[in-house]
């Protein structure tokens, strides 16, 4: 086996998840520092006022992108696993 499989495999995997998880990421990383522009406007240090917004806003981007992000984890793990049947051959 050439060591070259293995490691493009490493390289597709990170990619994978770096593109399922960025959607995802951005949109909390978004809403978190939007919140809290508006608690130190407000001085309103509320708990669930920083939770309740990032977890409407992880919702939204899963309806939205679930499908893609499903798609995309599917097709590595086929390729992932022609990769181990032509091992065998």
């Amino acid at each position: 086996m050439d060591q070259g499989i293995p490691l493009e495999l490493a390289r597709q995997g990170i990619q994978v998840a770096l593109m399922v998880s960025l959607p995802v990421l951005a949109v909390t990383l978004f809403l978190g520092v939007l919140v809290s522009v508006f608690q130190a406007i407000t001085s309103v240090q509320e708990m669930t006022l920083s939770f309740v917004p990032k977890l409407i806003g992880v919702g939204l981007v899963l309806t939205f992108f679930g499908g893609w992000m499903l798609t995309t984890l599917v097709g590595f793990a086929h390729a992932c696993l022609d990769q181990a049947a032509r091992v065998g051959q």
